[in-house]
C-alpha cells in the first residue's frame, strides 16, 4: 500500500526531502508516485498538516 497527499497538502516542502526512494513531486498540491512509493510512512511522519495518509 502506497502513501498518498489529500487536498489538506500545503505544499510546505517538508516531505519532499524526508523520501528516500524520491517518489514526491512538487504542484500546488504534492503527488506521491504509487510505484516509488516504499510505504515506509516517513513522509507521513513529518507533515505539518497530516495531508499524506496510507492507502
Amino acid at each position: 500500500m502506497a502513501y498518498k497527499i489529500t487536498d489538506s497538502c500545503v505544499a510546505c516542502g517538508s516531505c519532499i526531502g524526508e523520501c528516500p526512494v524520491e517518489a514526491i513531486s512538487a504542484g500546488d498540491i504534492y503527488v506521491i508516485d504509487a510505484d516509488k512509493c516504499i510505504d515506509c510512512g516517513t513522509c507521513a511522519g513529518v507533515c505539518p498538516s497530516e495531508a499524506i495518509v496510507s492507502e
